[in-house]
């Protein structure tokens, strides 16, 4: 897992359990983590540390995942960047609101280890 390393990964979420989790698996696979707690939080911290793969969880507060999503999609400077919707809801409907918005995958929590570091690897040779 070290072709991880030096990756810069944000995560979105407002559970600080799940934040708390993919900080701990991301930084033992050697990634630079980047965390936010809210759609807000992480729109002022994208600019200053231009992550290269997002994850960012569906349920929030003030401005939800799929809004979230979309604004980072609309900044031509992180277009291309991948953004994984995180959410507990795994339903058609749901996975197909985040493709619309411009997400790249949808990861159902609670994740595992595994499937976060795949995903960052998936995109992070995509970059």
């Amino acid at each position: 897992m070290s072709s991880l390393a030096g990756i810069k990964v944000m995560v979105i979420d407002d559970s600080n359990t799940i934040r708390r989790s993919a900080e701990i698996f991301l930084g033992q696979a050697g990634c630079t983590v980047i965390l936010a707690e809210d759609g807000f939080d992480a729109l002022a911290k994208i600019t200053d540390h231009n992550p290269d793969v997002i994850f960012v969880d569906v349920m929030m507060p003030r401005l939800d995942g799929y809004q979230t999503c979309a604004l980072i999609k609309k900044n031509p400077r992180f277009k291309s960047t991948p953004v994984v919707m995180l959410s507990s809801k795994d339903g058609l409907f749901d996975r197909a609101r985040g493709r619309m918005v411009g997400s790249d995958e949808y990861l159902t929590k609670p994740f595992t280890k595994d499937s976060l570091l795949a995903a960052v690897g998936t995109y992070s040779s995509a970059t």
